[in-house]
């Protein structure tokens, strides 16, 4: 199944190359981008969405990227590395000749500073961040040395056999430690990176603006500034589109496609997302948004029984996504296809609940994200048409939303008896899936990626056991297996996979889609 991808991929990049480079590339302009919602954060290690990663993926960059439109590394800060027979280290050889944008060095003090102020308690920065991402991606980091000004070893305290791809994360991006001991905690305000484009202003829920780092050491980008604008509204970034206000938007609502195809003046691109969007049962004691149905399987299954997925595909995203029955996509290796989703069957949903004590259902509230996400265009809409479908086996399910932020906040804290969410994959790797989203150490109470906060320690067993052995099929058969349970223990309601996709005018060119959704402005240009 990576080959399809691999291969829809590479159609993408050669229509992507006919559109982008028509004409001869040239400096300068301002592009504004319509966003559905604001950053959280502007520090790379300390945030979880992805609004907030495509701001600060202008400003940061790692040791190692992905290469333009796949998920295979190149060096980046880092030119070259070395990797011990027994795994456990990474020796990196660093760029040399980079600045901050503050004008000051990157070297090896930079990189052992951005690292170990998310893991080491006692450095002076820990203080300042929540370090959710590297507890769900690298909490086997074991220690980060300069061996010299341009040389850091990395140790780990285990293998991991995604260690690397996940290196090109914006968790591990390097940042000024001159910057963050003059702004502190504010330095999520005014961050400051080796990126290609250095930040400008931020005003909250209005605007942030970027301009060109006119030192950086691959060369002046050709924008000279982008301006990422809040427009929550799929149908307003739409209209400012038409006009010409913004240049480019993120996740148009599916209704709008044929407008879009049919107006000469606008570009669609696609890609198969890298994706899930999900319905999340609450399964932890210990949180205070727990109700007692949830902790009951037969509930669980019940609620997968109960809602009609192929409806909610069919009808809200109208043919940009799949039907959801596993956590990861069916383009990601590890797939386990074999697994049979459970049938919308409401008679069925209504015997289990029944069996399990709620013969006439019960009260809860289901918890709604504010903005659009490329897994989920118009989360108001199917809250709706799942609590419509709730209704009809006798749970009375209410909506509630708050502000984005607190929201990603909130769940993490276990606030929520129900909640909608999503994933875009950060490594192309079904690890960041499985553990991140659903094995017990990410089920923390304040920093949880699995909201679910569902533990099982069979799963557990096999989630690091497939972390640990660098053998492909071996880690197939584990991911399978995962998968079954997973599916048994029915924690979430997977919802569905949905395409990438972004409009542009067609003055912009060389942007390219990537499968992770992550977004590069380095070599976009302006046709007059």
């Amino acid at each position: 199944m990576r080959k399809v991808l691999l291969l829809v991929v590479g159609v993408f990049l050669v229509l992507g190359a006919g559109f982008a480079w028509a004409s001869e590339p040239r400096y300068g302009g301002t592009l504004i981008y319509g966003s559905a919602g604001d950053a959280t954060r502007l520090d790379p290690a300390d945030v979880t969405d992805g609004i907030s990663i495509t701001r600060t993926d202008a400003m940061f960059e790692g040791l190692v990227r992905y290469k333009p439109g796949t998920t295979e590394i190149e060096p980046w800060l880092a030119e070259s590395w070395e990797v011990s027979e027994d795994g456990l280290t990474f020796t990196f050889h660093l760029r040399r000749g980079v600045k901050f944008h503050d004008g000051t060095d990157f070297n090896a003090d930079a990189v052992v500073y951005s690292f170990k102020r998310q893991f080491d308690p006692n450095h002076p920065f820990h203080q300042y961040g929540e370090w959710a991402y590297w507890q769900w991606m690298f909490n086997y980091v074991k220690d980060v040395e300069k061996v010299d000004d341009y040389t850091v070893r990395i140790t780990l305290s285990q293998p991991n056999a995604s260690f690397l791809t996940s290196m090109a994360m914006f968790t591990v991006a390097i940042v000024s430690p001159t910057a963050c001991e003059k702004y502190k905690g504010d330095f999520f305000k005014n961050p400051v990176g080796t990126g290609p484009f250095k930040f400008v202003e931020w005003v909250k829920d209005d605007h942030m603006t970027v301009e060109a780092f006119e030192d950086y050491w691959g060369g002046r980008p050709y924008l000279d500034r982008i301006i990422f604008r809040v427009i929550p509204d799929p149908s307003v970034r739409l209209l400012e589109l038409e006009k010409g206000s913004i240049h480019c938007m993120e996740y148009p609502n599916p209704d709008d496609l044929e407008r879009i195809a049919k107006n000469p003046d606008l570009v669609l691109l696609e890609l198969p997302g890298i994706n899930v969007g999900y319905l999340a049962m609450n399964m932890g004691e210990d949180t205070p948004g727990f109700q007692k149905p949830f902790g009951d399987v037969r509930v669980r299954r019940a609620i997968n029984h109960a809602i009609n997925k192929k409806a909610i595909v069919e009808h809200l995203y109208k043919g940009t996504a799949v039907p959801a029955k596993n956590p990861i996509p069916p383009t990601m290796w590890g797939y386990n296809d074999d697994i049979e989703d459970y049938e919308y069957d409401p008679e069925r949903a209504k015997a289990l609940l029944a069996e399990a004590g709620y013969p006439n259902g019960f009260e809860t509230t289901l918890w709604v994200m504010p903005v659009s996400r490329p897994y989920m265009f118009d989360p108001p809409k199917i809250a709706e048409a799942i609590q419509a479908d709730l209704e009809e086996v006798g749970i009375r399910a209410n909506i509630s939303t708050v502000e984005w932020g607190t929201y990603l906040q909130e769940t993490e804290a276990g606030k929520h008896p129900m909640c909608l969410l999503g994933w875009i994959g950060d490594n192309g790797d079904p690890d960041n899936f499985l553990y991140v989203l659903l094995d017990k150490d990410n089920a923390i109470v304040g920093s949880a990626g699995n909201v679910a906060f569902y533990r099982n320690d069979e799963l557990h067993e096999i989630l690091i056991k497939a972390q640990q052995t660098y053998d492909q099929k071996e880690r197939e058969a584990l991911y399978r297996k995962a998968q079954e349970i997973i599916h048994n223990d029915a924690p979430w309601v997977p919802l569905a996979h949905a395409k990438l996709q972004m409009v542009f005018r067609k003055n912009v060119k060389g942007f390219v889609l990537h499968p992770l959704d992550r977004k590069y402005f380095q070599s976009v240009w302006l046709e007059e």
